[in-house]
This record gives structure tokens, C-alpha cells and sequence, in this order.
């Protein structure tokens, strides 16, 4: 046996004994080390804090007609913390409801309501060939959708193990995989749209029997389709503080832009808006439309005297926009700042902002990204105190959604 030949079967056979050796042990490929631009959280860089009430419904959304007299009202309102997720599913149910009731020479309709739910409500109906007016209060950007954290989140505000009715989980499937595909056809900077990598952290990895439960949860409402994969990250492969993370990718709306492109294409198609509140059912006798789609989110409590909708109270803390970053870490980076958050308060009605939560929002971020910066040799990181005078508040609020 010559030299190399030697060298070739000796290899062999050490390759051989090491993986017999080892037969327990997996060894990952290492990737490179993940690099994100840091997060520059202080007190000194906080810009404002919005409030908002979602209008939450324990069972769920509600989208049906009904008759007025001469009118027919389709109501699609209650949709908690995911109307903008949802709208132009939902809003395409209703216009669909809108066809059956309209009079075939006459397609003329009236949205209530000029948020995010209103505005896809009367774009789905401009495309079935309606003359649509709106009526609203208050037009972006003065309406609740604008204080949205603006994520893609269909199933926010629902209540996992919740037994919903067989119809209204139709209606929610039907409702999430229509908006799903909207939202990717009008992904691009006139809309506002845009795919991000959204990071979560663990310290331990989750069992097999865990993640076939969650997974198990998620598609009893949610349709497979519409979740991305997760990809999960290992020791020296991410800038997090613990042991593992994950990424899954995921659509970013903001609101912001978003709105403000809806209005002008609701315009651009014919569309009018007239600024109006209504303040009880027989008022709306007194629009020329016949179909009316009523999209007031939280204003139908009064309207339409639903007493099953109630408040959840949401606050969002913002620093100053960083445009390089562009991925999601308990936080939503927009051209519009930073957005920390959130808190959910179940039926509270009020707009005032909750000063305890915003220190602690704050307080959090600060430490969260610290761990994340490298400091300069010889540097310590320090948590920067609340300044006296903090920034004022912000709330740009109505009922309508």
C-alpha cells in the first residue's frame, strides 16, 4: 500500500470511529452571526404616546344586514385590535351582502365610519360598481385605525379556547385569507406596506408536543396559508440575551401612510365624503343611499345601542424614527417612529394616557436593546432617567374605525 493510499483509509476510518463515538451528538452548521442595527431607546428620544380604544366584541365581529325601513344596514364593525388586519376581508363580505340588497339600476351606497374597516369597505364596493359616499366625523388622520400598531394580526383581541359560532368562523376564515392576499398585492411604499423579519427570544426550546399544540391552535381559526414559517436561531447566531431565538416574517402596515393612500383612491374612483355624525338609527333615514354599510366601530355602542362592545384601551409609546432598522423586536419600527407598546385595558372608556404604563413601556425598551448594543471599550451602559419635563401626549381619537 503506497503512502496516499494509506493516508486515504486511515482518514476513512478515523471518520468512521469519530462518528460512531458520537452517535448522540448533533452538530448544527454554524451560521454567521445575525446583525441588526440597534435600537437607540432612551428617555431623550421619546416623541409621543397615542391612546386608543378598540372596539371588542366577546363573540366576535359582527357582519349581517338588517332592514331600516326603506334602508338596508350591513353592519360590519367589532372587530377589536385587528380591523385593520381584516378590513378588506370583512369589507369584502359586506359588499357582497351590499349586491344582494341593492336595487339593480341603482348600485348607490353609504360607508359609515372612515378608518381602516370604512375605507377597504368602500373600495370593495367602488370595485362591484357603487357610487359610495362616506360619513364620518372624522377622516384620517384623526380616526382610531391611525393609532394602530399596524402589524398584520387577524386574530388580535380574540380569546384562544373561546367557542364561537360555526357561521362566525367561517366568516373569520373567509375574511383573513381575502385580506391576507389584498395586503400582498398592494405591498410597496405608496401603501405603506412592507415584509419584515419579526424576532422572538427563548431560553429553552420548545418540545415537539408544544409546538404540535400551538400549531394545533393556531389553525382552528387561522388557515394554514397564512402563517410563514419560523426559523429558529441558536447560540452564537443571534444579539439577543438569551440562549435561542426565532424569526418568521411578517407584514407591516403603517397606518399613517396607509390611510392617507385609501382616502385619496376613494376619491380617486368617485368616491365623496361628507363630515356627519349620526346619532341615532332614524337619522339615517334621511341619506339618499338605500344601502348603508355601517362601519363605526366602537360608535355603533350608541348608535346601534350594542351593549355587548366594549373598550379595550390600547397605549403606544413612540421614539424617533430610525430607518435602518427594519425588523420587529417588541417593537414596530414606521417612518413615523418607533412603537413601543402595548396595554390592553378592558372597559375603560377613558383617553387619558396611563403614566405607569408609559414609564414601564419605556423603562423595558431601555433595557431590552441595551443588550443588544456593544458598548465602546471601557464604556458601561446606563438606563437614562424620566426627564421632568416629559413630552406631551398625543391622542387623535373618535369612535369610528
Amino acid at each position: 500500500m503506497d503512502r496516499r493510499t494509506l493516508l486515504k483509509t486511515g482518514g476513512m476510518a478515523a471518520l468512521g470511529f469519530g462518528i460512531a463515538g458520537c452517535a448522540t451528538r448533533i452538530l448544527r452548521p454554524t451560521r454567521p452571526t445575525l446583525t441588526l442595527a440597534p435600537i437607540r431607546a432612551s428617555w431623550d428620544r421619546v416623541i409621543r404616546t397615542t391612546v386608543g380604544l378598540r372596539p371588542h366584541r366577546p363573540s366576535g365581529f359582527v357582519l349581517r344586514a338588517e332592514k331600516f325601513d326603506s334602508k338596508t344596514v350591513i353592519h360590519n364593525y367589532g372587530h377589536g385590535g385587528a380591523g385593520l388586519s381584516l378590513s378588506w376581508g370583512t369589507g369584502s363580505l359586506a359588499a357582497d351582502l351590499a349586491l344582494e340588497a341593492a336595487q339593480s339600476n341603482r348600485r348607490t351606497a353609504a360607508v359609515l365610519g372612515s378608518g381602516a374597516v370604512g375605507l377597504a369597505t368602500a373600495r370593495q364596493l367602488q370595485r362591484r360598481g357603487f357610487d359610495v359616499t362616506i360619513y364620518a366625523k372624522a377622516i384620517p388622520p384623526d380616526t382610531t385605525s391611525n393609532m394602530a400598531w399596524g402589524g398584520f394580526t387577524p386574530t388580535s383581541g380574540l380569546v384562544a379556547g373561546r367557542s364561537y359560532t360555526p357561521a362566525w368562523e367561517a366568516q373569520f376564515r373567509s375574511a383573513v385569507e381575502i385580506a391576507y392576499r389584498q395586503f400582498q398585492l398592494l405591498v410597496g411604499p405608496r401603501y405603506g406596506i412592507t415584509w419584515l423579519d419579526n424576532y422572538s427570544t427563548m431560553e429553552e426550546l420548545p418540545t415537539a408536543e408544544a409546538e404540535e399544540r400551538r400549531e394545533r391552535e393556531g389553525s382552528r381559526l387561522m388557515p394554514a396559508s397564512i402563517r410563514t414559517g419560523r426559523q429558529t436561531l441558536y447560540p452564537g447566531e443571534h444579539p439577543f440575551p438569551t440562549r435561542y431565538a426565532s424569526r418568521r416574517s411578517s407584514l407591516r402596515i403603517e397606518p399613517s401612510l396607509y390611510l392617507e393612500a385609501m382616502l385619496r383612491e376613494v376619491r380617486l374612483f368617485g368616491g365623496h365624503i361628507v363630515i356627519r355624525e349620526f346619532k341615532t338609527p332614524r337619522d339615517l333615514m334621511t341619506v339618499s343611499e338605500s344601502v348603508i354599510v355601517n362601519c363605526t366601530g366602537l360608535g355603533s355602542h350608541d348608535l346601534f345601542r350594542d351593549e355587548e362592545l366594549i373598550p379595550v384601551k390600547g397605549q403606544l409609546t413612540f421614539l424617533v424614527p430610525q430607518p435602518e432598522v427594519d425588523y420587529q423586536y417588541g417593537c414596530m419600527p414606521r417612518s413615523d417612529g418607533i412603537a413601543l407598546g402595548s396595554t390592553r385595558q378592558q372597559g375603560v372608556w377613558t383617553l387619558t394616557p396611563d403614566e405607569v404604563a408609559r414609564q414601564r413601556i419605556v423603562d423595558r425598551a431601555i433595557e431590552r436593546y441595551a443588550w443588544m448594543r456593544s458598548p465602546e471599550p471601557g464604556q458601561q451602559l446606563m438606563r437614562s432617567a424620566a426627564p421632568a419635563d416629559a413630552p406631551s401626549v398625543e391622542s387623535f381619537f373618535d369612535d369610528d374605525s
